[in-house]
């Protein structure tokens, strides 16, 4: 029993002793044989603990089995003679670069960057994933020019520190940082460089340089005689892979031309400036469109992708510009200085004038306005307000303030042609001249407001009597057609007393001519009968004698005309009182019988 249970114990410890053996030489064979194992998602970095020379003084990385840390890292898989008395191993997780954004990459070892550069030059070393092509291709330390875009890379950790945006702030940066640039859409990019030769004497920006892929490819920008500063080349709407210490980019809106405007360029950048204005125009140039200057092709209503830091666009209205000499001032603000025109007038009164002056600028002739007077607000200032305001200063020495007044339409047209020949010189075209309200010495207006109140107040004296005379007009006019009856009437009457008239006058006429006939015939007859008398009484008194023939004729006509020669009554006048009587009662009796007498005769 004692033999069979001693070699159980050894059957046991023999086992024991096998499966420490296998054990060992499963941990003793790697070390002896120097293996490493690296994964899929690190990478060795190597640090040799000594070697046969040491690292040149101001060498960090080992090319040549220097000890140190090496040049060359360790891919995944199983690597052997790596002993650990001689190497040490840091197995590193790969860097990872995210979508949508870039790393940069510090390089501890290398070259010194020359004094006109802060970044170091790219150079070939698989985006810095070989240390060894890095440094042998005359990689420089400290801040590299080359970026890392989106994507996994094993690189030397020792060389190399790669700063993304999980590590940004442990660099003094932010994370925003290393996002990838995006320009919105209707901006642009302006952008500045950072690195790179200084611009040259008397520009403000850099040259636009060929073939550097919207500055992507910083190395070819400088390679191409990029400078640093202000960058006339601007980016559009887009994504962009930038080196955020090679270049800043600032956002602005794109140029918008409203519609009723041109915009004239002024570009402080460009090519050689080529006067392209011709002979004809003296007082500035221009140049084409690219050079540096005023450009003769203006810019139409629209959106136009400029460089605002190295251009200029002024606004200038295409459509009518009212411009006030008054308290009001139009939406354009281009007014906003100028007030009403003060002047003097011949009779020494002074008085002010609101001036309204419409003018118009054209497309084609507004290049040659800017080039000339640099903005349409010195337009304004420098040329409209004196000639506008001496103009009127001017003229109103001419005529009196009522003068002014009462002939305000010829004075307005005379300022209008006035005005119109000076602009043409500056080719604006002038369209018309307004004045507005006139503000005379109030003391002159007092005399003739009192005036003017006689003068209308007589004017409504006037209109009244012309009122009164009208009613009476109406009412004679009502009077005649009431009696217009009775006036008909009345002429048919005067018509026929006329005509009676007339008959009366023809029949008076044929018996006056009656009568004279008649009467001419009796004075013939008396005539006649007066000679035969005469004749008789010539042969009575011939053969009477005169006496016994007149007495005889007396006697006659007392006969045939019985005439009394005794009285009827007898009044004796010695009887007294009596006697009269006596006569009124022989009266009385005579008539009473005289008038029985011719009662009986009737």
């Amino acid at each position: 029993m004692t033999a069979l249970v001693s070699l159980e114990n050894l059957a046991t410890l023999a086992s024991t002793i096998f499966v420490l053996v296998v054990l060992a030489l499963f941990v003793l064979i790697p070390i002896l044989l120097g293996a490493v194992f690296i994964r899929e998602r690190q990478i060795g970095v190597v640090v040799k603990k000594f070697g046969r020379r040491s690292l040149p003084p101001g060498q960090l990385i080992a090319l040549e089995g220097e000890a140190g840390y090496q040049a060359d890292t360790l891919a995944p898989g199983l690597h052997f003679g790596y002993w650990r008395w001689q190497y040490r191993i840091f197995k590193m997780p790969v860097t990872v670069v995210p979508q949508g954004e870039i790393a940069l990459v510090v390089a501890a070892a290398g070259e010194p960057i020359p004094s006109e550069r802060i970044l170091g030059k790219v150079v070939d070393c698989d985006n810095y994933q070989d240390a060894r092509k890095f440094l042998l291709n005359g990689g420089e330390k400290g801040r590299q020019l080359g970026i890392l875009t989106a994507g996994t890379y094993r690189i030397n950790s020792a060389l190399f520190d790669v700063i993304t945006s999980d590590s940004a702030e442990l660099h003094g940066m932010e994370a925003h940082q290393l996002y990838l640039q995006h320009v919105e859409p209707d901006k642009v990019g302006i952008v500045t460089i950072l690195d790179g030769r200084p611009i040259d004497a008397g520009e403000i920006a850099g040259a636009i340089i060929p073939a550097h892929d919207n500055f992507q490819n910083a190395q070819a920008f400088l390679d191409g005689g990029g400078r640093r500063g202000l960058q006339e080349q601007i980016l559009l709407s887009g994504t962009w892979n930038l080196n955020p210490w090679f270049a800043q980019v600032e956002q602005v809106r794109m140029v918008e031309i409203p519609i009723g405007y041109i915009g004239v360029v002024i570009s402080f950048v460009g090519m050689a400036h080529e006067d392209v204005s011709g002979a004809e125009f003296k007082h500035g140039d221009l140049v084409n469109a690219g050079h540096k200057g005023v450009w003769v092709t203006p810019l139409y209503p629209g959106k136009h992708p400029l460089n605002t830091r190295v251009m200029k666009v002024e606004l200038v209205p295409t459509t009518n510009i009212v411009l006030n000499w008054a308290t009001r001032t139009e939406a354009h603000h281009f007014d906003e200085k100028l007030s009403s025109i003060t002047v003097r007038s011949k009779d020494g009164f002074a008085f002010s004038l609101d001036v309204a002056q419409i003018i118009h600028v054209g497309a084609l002739d507004a290049p040659k306005v800017i080039s000339r007077i640099g903005s349409m607000q010195n337009l304004i200032d420098h040329v409209l307000q004196p000639i506008v305001g001496n103009y009127f200063r001017n003229s109103a020495q001419n005529y009196t303030v009522l003068d002014f007044l009462s002939a305000r339409s010829e004075r307005q047209h005379e300022a209008a042609e006035h005005i119109r020949a000076a602009l043409q010189a500056y080719d604006v075209q002038a369209i018309d001249t307004l004045i507005g309200d006139i503000n005379p010495p109030a003391s002159l207006m007092e005399t003739q407001t009192d005036r003017k109140i006689a003068e209308e107040q007589r004017k409504t004296y006037e209109v009244q009597r012309a009122a009164q005379e009208q009613r009476q007009q109406l009412v004679r006019q009502t009077s005649l057609a009431d009696i217009q009856q009775q006036v008909v009437g009345a002429e048919q009457g005067v018509n026929i007393a006329e005509l009676q008239a007339n008959a009366h006058i023809k029949q008076a006429t044929g018996e006056s001519e009656a009568l004279r006939l008649r009467a001419l015939g009796e004075s013939e007859a008396i005539r006649a009968t007066g000679q035969a008398k005469a004749e008789a009484y010539r042969a009575g008194v011939d053969s009477l004698g005169a006496q016994g023939y007149t007495m005889m004729q007396l006697m006659q006509i007392v006969g045939e005309r019985n005439v009394r020669i005794v009285p009827d009554v007898a009044v004796n006048g010695a009887a007294g009182n009596s006697s009269l009587v006596d006569g009124l009662l022989g009266v009385m009796l005579r008539d009473k019988s005289n008038g029985d007498a011719h009662a009986k005769q009737n």
